[in-house]
């Protein structure tokens, strides 16, 4: 199962630089699967179903408050023991989010493969004449 930011969310931004997978956006603003992800190219979203380009801009999830994208969210599994946005929130309001319940080996899996997409992007050599 995903996080998810409820309206209590006070902006305060905590949460956004502890995520592992760039989840977390400021309100209002767009985002992409590629971002901190390394995945291009089309990709569909296990929670959401959508299936666009990676490097896409997609629609803000929330206007007001800080958003989880749950399609990008692994719950911080195989990166920590806890949720880090549930950590650090000060008025806590990261939450599981009922909506898009995922087992541990569906988020380890997206982990995996967020992680290969960035070591793979990492390691290819350009060679100029």
């Amino acid at each position: 199962m995903a996080i998810k930011i409820t309206d209590e969310c006070i902006n305060c931004g905590a949460c956004e630089p502890e995520c592992p997978n760039n989840a977390i956006y400021e309100g209002g603003a767009e985002w992409r699967f590629a971002d901190g992800t390394g995945v291009n190219g089309i990709y569909k979203g296990k929670n959401s179903g959508i299936e666009v380009d990676a490097n896409d801009a997609q629609v803000p999830k929330h206007m007001d408050v800080y958003f989880i994208v749950s399609d990008k969210c692994t719950e911080c599994k195989g990166f920590h023991d806890e949720p880090q946005c549930a950590a650090v929130c000060p008025v806590d309001c990261c939450i599981k989010d009922d909506d898009n319940v995922e087992t541990e080996e569906q988020l380890l899996k997206r982990k995996l493969h967020f992680i290969y997409k960035i070591k793979a992007a990492s390691s290819r050599f350009f060679f100029s004449n």
